[in-house]
């Protein structure tokens, strides 16, 4: 696994910078990295994980000589108050922004903030749509493709049915399943969840769909919503499909809350690998969970920053199209939970 892959390369970068800075006495070179971080939800689990990797890879920039500030603000899902947050942000003088939009389809008036004050911005985790990317040449964006996370979790999901006869509780060579998915209308929900349901299909899996419920990433409302599945469905569904892990354990939480016997639980996949979701998969509670590279996105948007602001080293960074870094999605099994777990540093 090549987690650190955009770590590599960066302290040279920085050192080269620094010492073409001291000698280039005619531009003037700024002397710290000021990121300001816009986020849609920092109750998102996993957005506060990836947050607190950022902090940390730009913590050792810190160590290694170079002034980094970073404000984070919590937009709780309104998209006027991230606006309004990304203002104060370059008011407060970022001089390089990374956004976690709340709504992907409308970034133009951080967009027109960042251009009318030439701050660069790095998107991450919520991909604005590629028109909107194309509005200023000093936008980027870092993350993961949807539809792989959609297809691991379907082969993961196929994989098991194929090697354990027992998933088909009730023996009618059909798979009953109910799908938990995050925000009504959100790209990411609809990729996972039609890639992860195609790739059971086309691995020779005969689904029945019994319900669905949107919980908007959330644990509690993932629990609510799967305790009234399982009162319309009582002890028919055998497989559960969540758009993340935190929606997969509240679905866990409330079989537990409904006292219902191991017999009649179905199998659980999540998305995000989690550090709450791998204990689970360690646990035998999840059945497995697509891991997202939260490292390795937090060490590109580093070292992204990090050359916008000095103006080197853009051109040793693997873009797509010049302006995306994606990062790999991994499957996770309890065979290799721990290794994930401890890669996080837990």
């Amino acid at each position: 696994m090549k987690v650190r892959k955009y770590c590599a390369g960066l302290l040279p970068i920085l050192m080269a910078t620094l010492l073409l800075g001291a000698c280039g006495r005619q531009a003037a070179v700024p002397d710290k990295v000021y990121v300001g971080v816009a986020c849609y939800n920092e109750s998102d689990v996993f957005i506060g994980e990836l947050l607190d990797c950022l902090k940390e890879q730009l913590n050792e920039l810190s160590e290694e000589g170079v002034e980094t500030t970073v404000t984070i603000r919590d937009a709780a899902g309104s998209q006027r108050t991230q606006n309004d947050q990304v203002k104060a942000l370059i008011d407060e003088g970022s001089n390089v922004l990374c956004v976690n939009l709340v709504d992907r389809a409308d970034p133009s008036e951080i967009i027109d903030l960042a251009r009318e004050n030439d701050v660069p911005v790095i998107f991450f985790n919520r991909e604005p749509v590629a028109e909107d990317m194309m509005q200023w040449e000093k936008l980027y964006y870092v993350g993961a493709k949807a539809k792989q996370s959609g297809v691991m979790q379907g082969e993961l999901a196929a994989e098991l049915i194929h090697s354990d006869r027992r998933v088909d509780r009730n023996r009618d060579g059909k798979i009953q399943y109910v799908v938990l998915e995050g925000e009504p209308g959100h790209q990411d929900s609809i990729i996972r969840t039609e890639n992860a349901v195609d790739t059971l299909k086309n691995n020779g899996i005969e689904l029945e769909k019994l319900s669905y419920g949107i919980a908007n990433w959330n644990r509690a409302q993932a629990q609510n919503r799967m305790m009234q599945m399982i009162g319309q469905h009582s002890n028919e569904i055998e497989l559960v499909l969540a758009n993340n892990d935190d929606m997969a354990l509240g679905a866990i939480d409330a079989y537990a809350k409904l006292n219902i016997t191991e017999s009649a639980i179905p199998v659980f996949f999540g998305i995000d690998g989690t550090d709450a979701g791998l204990k689970a998969v360690m646990d035998a509670k999840l059945a497995g969970t697509v891991y997202n590279d939260k490292e390795g996105q937090a060490a590109a948007m580093a070292k992204l920053a990090f050359s916008l602001v000095y103006g080197r080293g853009l051109e040793e960074m693997e873009f797509e199209n010049g302006k995306y870094i994606y990062l790999p999605y991994y499957k996770v099994t309890i065979d290799n939970a721990e290794e994930f777990l401890n890669k996080a540093g837990k």
